[in-house]
């Protein structure tokens, strides 16, 4: 069996649909796994491993032409392959998707939503008036289409099902919750005990991961480190690691790390990262960021590198969220923090030092395993 795996801005190595979806899909012999997605400009061409193949359909800014070329070397995919299953993991690949559908028999596709994405372009400013009304109205046209024809519906949230309509207005197909939990490398040993708080003669590790936006808190991570750093006595070490699409933004970020070059150090910026780098990060860290500004496209969402802190054992401070914090609170993970106002570093500090991060061990509920048994279920019932 045949099964193609399909992105644009998410890279060959997505740690969902390549570390999740395709090392799950592996599992069972006699299947060929396509993984189709973003690479860096001067890679070397992504090849095959065993039942494994990579495809690199696009590279580039994400406001390019590019974005076309990758329509074309997807539909050209569809075509060569002819796979029994296709899960897309792009809403800009859909209607491509449901023409190759319509033009043969028996032609089946899930449909992996990632992100509101009508609310994020409604709600994120990318996009300005008439063009981002009718990309939202345009982008949700195609995905009720969608939901009508696939096989079956992922959301990788739980609140996606009350927040998209076409899952309630129209017949929909079977519908099941994959959330972003963490799926260790396959030469990955998990840590078997949480990470703990250094001696204060010795510098404090912290660490932002994933997306570099200012909605994430790029920013508010800095601020937090500059205060932090005047009430721990062997210093402040913060780490940003990941990958930033707005040029204007990592200029600034460049320039902010120049500056305090001494504590503040950027890993990748204008291109992706290796996830095993990420990992390997968030091993040598101490704490573990999540400031991200209060946002309708993210208050009801709990980010990946939620869970891969939590499999780790690193501690967590995190905004304000219910959703975060209850997570917090189960593990003793962490605590939350307002980021937007001042931080009192001495009783934050002593407060830290006072606490027992994950008294019950590293959890083990939070990794992609119960997931992955989901998606076989969902699979085996499309086909």
């Amino acid at each position: 069996m045949v099964v193609l795996l399909a992105s644009v801005l998410k890279p060959i190595d997505d740690t969902r649909m390549y570390g999740k979806f395709a090392a799950t899909l592996l599992g069972r012999p006699h299947t060929q796994i396509h993984v189709a997605g973003r690479g860096p400009a001067g890679s070397p061409p992504p090849g095959k491993t065993g039942r494994l193949h990579q495809h690199r359909i696009f590279d580039g800014p994400r406001l390019s032409l590019g974005r076309l070329a990758a329509q074309w070397r997807y539909w050209r995919l569809l075509c060569q392959l002819s796979p029994a299953m296709v899960v897309v993991h792009a809403p800009e690949l859909l209607p491509l998707t449901l023409l190759w559908q319509r033009l043969g028999r028996e032609r089946k596709f899930l449909y992996d939503i990632r992100e509101n994405y009508a609310l994020n372009i409604s709600t994120q400013r990318v996009y300005r008036g008439l063009a981002r009304r009718l990309l939202a109205a345009g982008l949700r046209w195609v995905e009720t289409r969608a939901a009508c024809r696939a096989a079956g519906l992922i959301l990788a949230e739980a609140s996606y099902a009350d927040e998209l309509p076409f899952l309630s207005t129209l017949p929909a197909p079977p519908v099941v919750i994959l959330e972003n939990k963490y799926q260790p490398a396959p030469e990955e040993a998990l840590p078997a005990k949480p990470r703990e708080l250094p001696p204060f003669a010795e510098p404090l590790r912290l660490l932002y991961s994933g997306t570099i936006s200012e909605l994430n808190g790029v920013w508010e991570a800095i601020a937090f480190a500059e205060q932090l750093r005047v009430a721990w006595p062997g210093g402040v070490l913060l780490t940003v690691v990941g990958f930033c699409q707005q040029p204007a933004l990592l200029r600034q970020l460049q320039e902010k790390v120049a500056q305090r070059a001494q504590w503040l150090t950027l890993l990748g910026g204008s291109e992706l990262v290796p996830h095993a780098r990420i990992v390997a990060e968030i091993t040598r860290s101490h704490l573990g960021l999540l400031p991200y500004r209060p946002h309708p496209s993210t208050e009801h969402c709990r980010p990946t590198k939620l869970f891969e802190y939590l499999a780790h054992g690193l501690p967590i401070i995190s905004s304000l969220n219910p959703l975060w914090e209850a997570l917090l609170h189960q593990y003793d993970a962490g605590q939350p923090l307002n980021f937007a106002q001042p931080v009192n570093g001495p009783a934050l500090v002593a407060q830290l030092r006072r606490s027992i991060f994950y008294p019950a061990g590293v959890p083990t509920d939070v990794l992609w395993a119960s997931e992955g048994k989901k998606l076989w279920l969902l699979l085996d019932s499309a086909i």
